[in-house]
C-alpha cells in the first residue's frame, strides 16, 4: 500500500478518476485500470457498470497457484472466465445438483450463469479476463485492500470475516463453505 494513504486515507489510490464513471469513450494501456488486491490476486478493473448503464463490467485476474477459492453463489450475476495464461480450474453446481469441472488453459472459456454454485482453483500462475453483470467488478474493491501496484507482486491482502460478510452482502452473494467438489486439489 502506498504511503499516500496512510497521510491522506481518503485520497484513496492515484487511479481514482482513471474511469470515467459515465458511457464515455476512453482507452487505458497495459497495467492501468482499477487495482485491488485480494488474498493473493491482482484484479484490475477496465470497464465498469457506471460505464455501461449497468449492463457489465470488465476486469482481469493475475494468480498464482493457490487453494481453491470457496464455494459460492452470485444470485443476480453472470461470470466469464477467460483463461489468457496459466491454468485453472472452474467447478460448477448445475441447477439438477450435478457437480463437474473443468480445467481451462490459455484460450478456453467458461461462463456461470447467475444463481449457479460454484468454485474455482489456479492450477498455474494465472492471467485471466472476465466479463461480468454491472456492478459486480467493485467487489474486488470493497472485500480486496486498493493498490497502485500493477501487478500481484506484493503483500497479499486477507479481509477479516466482516469485511468479507459485508462485501458478500453488498453484491447479493453467498459463500458456500460446505459445498465440496470431489476432484479439487487440497
Amino acid at each position: 500500500m502506498s504511503l499516500e494513504y496512510l497521510i491522506d486515507p481518503e485520497g484513496g489510490p492515484q487511479w481514482r478518476g482513471i474511469l470515467p464513471g459515465a458511457p464515455e469513450a476512453y482507452f487505458l494501456k497495459r497495467g492501468e485500470g482499477e487495482h485491488a488486491m485480494l488474498f493473493t490476486d491482482l484484479f484490475t478493473v477496465l470497464l465498469s457498470g457506471d460505464e455501461t448503464e449497468g449492463q457489465f463490467g470488465v476486469f482481469t485476474s493475475e494468480a498464482p497457484a493457490g487453494k481453491l477459492i470457496p464455494a459460492h453463489v452470485h444470485r443476480d450475476t453472470h461470470e466469464t472466465f477467460y483463461v489468457m495464461e496459466g491454468k485453472v480450474r472452474v467447478h460448477v453446481r448445475d441447477r439438477d445438483g450435478t457437480k463437474r469441472s473443468r480445467l481451462l488453459e490459455p484460450g478456453d472459456f467458461g461462463f456461470v450463469p447467475a444463481g449457479l454454485a460454484h468454485a474455482y482453483q489456479v492450477e498455474e500462475r494465472a492471467r485471466m479476463l472476465g466479463v461480468a453483470t454491472g456492478g459486480f467488478e467493485r467487489f474486488f474493491q470493497h472485500m480486496g485492500r486498493p493498490t497502485d501496484h500493477a501487478t500481484a507482486d506484493q503483500p497479499p491482502f486477507v479481509p477479516d470475516l466482516p469485511r468479507m460478510q459485508a462485501a458478500a452482502r453488498e453484491h447479493n452473494m453467498e459463500f458456500l463453505p460446505d459445498l465440496a467438489w470431489p476432484d479439487a486439489e487440497a
